[in-house]
């Protein structure tokens, strides 16, 4: 059977990044595939994951700086990546920001991700213990 999906959910993340996912879990119910249109501003960056999918990721516009392994790759506007499940990464956006389609096998999901914990946010002259 055909389904149109009219509009993609918005998902809010920290940032200043912009998820909009077309199907997935929290747009279309799917669990087997995710795919989303992301927008990174310049200087964006997310916390090292250790995600248990597949992702197929192919940069549009700008650049992203991908870390996994000791290695660090730039994938530039008309490039693309693969990463695959238990393989630990980082992605930050490059100085220009990025714009790219995420595919996730199987969809994306929260605790999939198994994202590192962020360190609060503190004010200059804070002392956290």
């Amino acid at each position: 059977m055909v389904r149109r999906i009219e509009a993609p959910a918005r998902i809010p993340v920290p940032g200043g990044k912009i998820i909009d996912e077309y199907v997935g879990n929290v747009s279309s119910g799917d669990g087997d595939v995710s795919i989303a249109v992301m927008q990174a501003p310049p200087g964006w960056e997310e916390p090292a994951q250790t995600p248990e999918f597949t992702e197929y990721t192919i940069v549009l516009r700008g650049s992203l700086v991908v870390e996994t392994g000791g290695e660090t790759l730039d994938v530039n506007a008309g490039q693309a990546i693969v990463t695959e499940p238990d393989e630990r990464l980082r992605y930050t956006s490059g100085p220009d920001g990025a714009d790219y389609i995420a595919i996730c096998l199987p969809a994306f999901a929260e605790e999939l991700a198994h994202r590192d914990q962020e360190p609060p946010d503190t004010s200059p002259g804070e002392l956290v213990v």
